[in-house]
This record gives C-alpha cells, sequence and structure tokens, in this order.
C-alpha cells in the first residue's frame, strides 16, 4: 500500500509494517535492531508522534510504534467496539505475534492503561516501561474526569467530534503546553488520519470511556503490585491539563525504582513538545542496564 499523498516522507521516513489482527489489519513502524523499545500513542494520536524518538534511537536500538485499530495509518472498523481493553487485547496480539522480547513500553495517554495490560500480563517480558501523562486507575470518583467524560462521551460529545473533529481541533489543542512545537504542519499530519467523518469512531468512543471503562481500569489498579517494582521513567508534561501532576503523584507513590522528569515547558505531548529532551532521558534510561 501506498503511503497517503498528504504524508510528508522526510518527516516520517520509515517503511510501512502491517500485521493483521481480528480487529483489522494494523500498521507499525519497525526500525533499527537491537534491544526492543515499543511506543505507544493514544486519543487521536498514532506512530507519528515518536517519530524523533524513533529516528534518534534506531542506530542503537529496534523501535516499534504501532498505530492502533482506528487511528493512524491502520484499518477503521466501523463494526468494532473500539474500547479500552479490546484495544489492550488486539495490542497483547500484536506483541505476541511479533515475538517481541525483554522489551520497554513507552506509553502516553490511552496508550498507558492499554500497554499495561501486556505489562500486567507478561511482567517478565516487560523489562522497563517509560510513562508519560497517563494513568491505569478508575477515576469514577472524580469529578474533573466525570464531568470531561460525561460529556464526550454524550450523544453531543459524539456528534461534534464526528461532525466538527471537535477533539482534534478543540480537546488536543488545549492540552498543548508548548505551542511553537506544533507548527501547521505538524498539526496537518495529527489531524490527517481521521480527517473523514467515518473514520473517528475511535476518537469519539475513547472519551466516554475514561469513566465507562471503570471496572477495567479497577481491574488493571489491583493488579498494581505486579509492575511496581519495574523500573521506571515518568516523563511528565507539567503544562498538561488532562493528567495533572495529581496523577503524576500517585505513580510516583506506588511505584518503587523511579526517575522522575518534570518537564515544564510541556503539555500532554512530550514526545512531540519536548522531543529532544525525551531522546537524551530515554537513551540514558534504557543504556544504563
Amino acid at each position: 500500500m501506498q503511503p497517503p499523498a498528504w504524508l510528508d516522507r522526510m518527516e516520517y521516513p520509515f517503511s510501512p509494517h502491517w500485521i493483521d489482527l481480528p480487529a483489522g489489519r494494523m500498521h507499525y513502524v519497525d526500525e533499527g535492531s537491537g534491544e526492543t523499545i515499543v511506543m505507544l500513542h493514544g486519543n487521536p494520536n498514532w506512530s507519528f508522534a515518536y517519530r524523533k524518538q524513533i529516528k534518534a534511537l534506531d542506530n542503537n536500538y529496534r523501535c516499534i510504534a504501532p498505530d492502533l485499530i482506528g487511528f493512524g495509518l491502520s484499518d477503521k472498523p466501523q463494526d468494532w467496539s473500539y474500547l479500552p481493553a479490546d484495544h489492550a487485547r488486539q495490542f497483547e496480539l500484536f506483541i505476541c505475534k511479533l515475538r517481541l522480547r525483554n522489551i520497554t513500553l513507552v506509553l502516553n495517554d490511552w496508550g498507558g492503561p492499554i500497554g499495561l495490560y501486556y505489562a500486567l500480563r507478561y511482567p517478565e517480558n516487560v523489562k522497563r516501561l517509560v510513562l508519560m501523562n497517563t494513568w491505569m486507575w478508575p477515576v469514577d470518583d472524580d469529578w474533573y474526569y466525570c464531568a470531561f467524560s460525561g460529556f464526550m462521551g454524550s450523544a453531543m460529545g459524539k456528534w461534534l467530534i464526528r461532525r466538527f473533529d471537535f477533539f482534534n481541533r478543540v480537546i488536543v489543542p488545549a492540552v498543548v503546553g508548548n505551542k511553537e512545537a506544533f507548527t501547521k504542519d505538524i498539526w496537518k499530519h495529527y489531524r490527517a488520519p481521521l480527517k473523514k467523518r467515518t473514520d473517528r469512531k475511535g476518537n469519539w468512543v475513547f472519551p466516554g470511556q475514561i469513566t465507562g471503562s471503570t471496572n477495567w481500569l479497577r481491574q488493571l489498579w489491583e493488579q498494581r503490585n505486579k509492575i511496581k517494582d519495574k523500573p521506571t521513567l515518568l516523563f511528565w508534561g507539567m503544562k498538561d491539563i488532562g493528567f495533572r501532576e495529581k496523577e503524576l503523584k500517585r505513580w510516583e507513590k506506588l511505584l518503587t525504582d523511579k526517575h522522575v522528569i518534570r518537564v515544564a515547558n510541556s503539555g500532554h505531548f512530550p514526545q512531540e513538545e519536548a522531543s529532544e529532551q525525551l531522546v537524551k532521558a530515554l537513551s540514558a534510561f534504557v543504556g544504563k542496564s
């Protein structure tokens, strides 16, 4: 399959790879060789967000970055649930089918609970964790998340996202802290994969599931001791209004072997907003053991 016309091949020069999963065909980047680093995005992102880290690290590591079903260059089926638990099962199959071993997981946003589902099931196969502005616990007791998830998961929220691309055009810019990192061309690459209204099902299901998947998130959190001793880099954008210092402190309280970097000028997407700093942090973190 040829890359879409809107894709800048200088900015994103990677060879496409595809894998067939029950939910559809998943696109992924697979560059370099050596110890494996798997980078997983959230909503409404895709592997493009990790391009700078991949280009900087693929001389020494095997860098893999999938596009979740419904995002990026992956299939966008209309008849699939797009529930986080189902995304997590697809991600588990992805790792198993590629026979990846001794991996470092780099997780952001919904990539957190989806990737950590795998880490909880196969802790022996996950060497390290890198967590960026994400979570893994129920938030149905937090008015902040309940209000957001309730509205965005409502019929009105769904209509706004499908009809006006509301999440991409309003919500995403609001959680960006370093506005200069997002040029017009970069915004184009963030929005283009979901340009069609019919391609936005995954985009509108996720917000409602912040509280809608409470039981699943609770099941993950109840197993947290399986990962509490994993070497973990917490690389946190402090200007994020979605995942705040409150959530960072919860991770700090749980994890016993952690290195914390608070990024003052970054919001929700540190891989884009503090790309060079993240490359240095990843290189040091993965390279020390």
